[in-house]
């Protein structure tokens, strides 16, 4: 099929209240389950693209699914060409700009037109792209918040053997004690060779993180991620000038140009953008060339489904953040194997609703 055929027909959205396995205790709250905002793009042609986003807070689903329903008047007819249809958001959204949750609805809606794009040519989404199906390092960060060190270390055990060899762990206790106990705890258990990051969700102020970032230097973190606020680019820069272990951050860039800037500062040594809030596919794209040109490692944040396809062709590809927050609402759910996920041979990005258990979990 002709891509330049495809006409968007209609964009549905539903929301659900995916469970999860573990809750997920972090410095600011507490996750039990997933809200999750699904979104569908039915053509002309026949063809449906899927794309699903976490909406955080069950209150902002319904933000969203407004939003992305304003968007779809402006869309239904329209051929189904991601890159145009961004264009002409940022120049419709230009008043109030396409961040935050306007670029959230975005996102899902490009990652639908990408979803529809691949399945019209019968390729998965990589190979559409310019690359292949490819098994990517992954770790599992579905679980592992903050609680008490022997409660995490039996959880890390439950993490690895999933089928993985690296796990992240969530720190900003009370106090730097707390922290040092909860890593030395979870590393006298879990094998030699197994790699372990940490996550503070912004908990701390710079100089705190200096001061815990250094006493950590010795307990062998493989990263430390989100150490004081995410926007706060000259903070962050101290601190990875002044820490060892290597700084992780930019699950909250809003744009490939506050990624270009963050990289700019020095303000961490990895970084690793969300697809939700990056773009989308194209947005991805577009962050992958930067995050080449400055050969800087790129991980992803949540959305494994989608983000192992893209990670498969990006040049300075790292990690794979795993959870696993949609397989209850998914036909064909990733099987990590290896410490590695690979992303759906299917033609498309991989999404397929099982339609019992969204009626099931509903948020309707």
């Amino acid at each position: 099929m002709k891509t330049e055929k495809l006409t968007i027909r209609r964009i549905r959205t539903r929301a659900v209240n995916a469970p999860m396995k573990r809750p997920l205790r972090t410095s600011v709250g507490a996750v039990t389950v997933a809200p999750l905002v699904l979104v569908d793009i039915e053509t002309e042609e026949g063809i449906t693209g899927h794309a699903y986003l976490f909406s955080y807070l069950d209150s902002i689903s319904a933000q969203l699914r407004g939003l992305v329903q304003t968007m779809a008047t402006d869309l239904v007819g329209q051929r189904v060409a991601p890159v145009d249809i961004q264009q002409k958001a940022e120049q419709r959204f230009r008043l109030v700009g396409t961040r935050g949750l306007v670029g959230f609805a975005l996102a899902g809606i490009d990652v639908a037109c990408w979803d529809v794009l691949a399945k019209s040519l019968g390729q998965p989404l990589a190979v559409l792209l310019g690359g292949e199906v490819r098994p990517i390092p992954a770790y599992n960060s579905n679980g592992l918040g903050l609680m008490p060190a022997e409660e995490a270390a039996d959880e890390a055990m439950e993490l690895l053997a999933e089928g993985f060899s690296a796990i992240k762990v969530r720190l900003g206790h009370p106090n730097l004690e707390t922290d040092l106990r909860t890593v030395r705890t979870i590393r006298s258990r879990i094998p030699s060779g197994t790699i372990l990051m940490s996550d503070y969700n912004h908990a701390l102020t710079v100089a705190e993180a200096v001061k815990r970032g250094q006493a950590l230097d010795s307990e062998g973190l493989y990263w430390i991620e989100e150490p004081t606020a995410h926007d706060d680019f000259a903070g962050n820069a101290t601190i990875a000038r002044e820490v060892k272990t290597p700084i992780q951050i930019g699950e909250n860039f809003t744009s490939v140009r506050e990624m270009g800037a963050a990289i700019a500062a020095r303000a961490s040594d990895f970084v690793m953008p969300d697809l939700e809030r990056i773009g989308g596919v194209t947005g991805w794209l577009r962050a992958a060339g930067i995050a080449e040109s400055a050969g800087i490692e790129m991980s992803s944040h949540l959305f494994a489904e989608v983000s192992a396809h893209l990670l498969a062709i990006t040049p300075t590809r790292h990690w794979l953040e795993y959870v696993d927050w949609a397989d209850a609402i998914l036909q064909e759910p990733l099987h990590p194997q290896n410490g590695c996920v690979a992303a759906s041979n299917r033609p498309g990005v991989g999404l397929a609703w099982n339609e019992d258990a969204v009626r099931h979990y509903s948020a309707d």
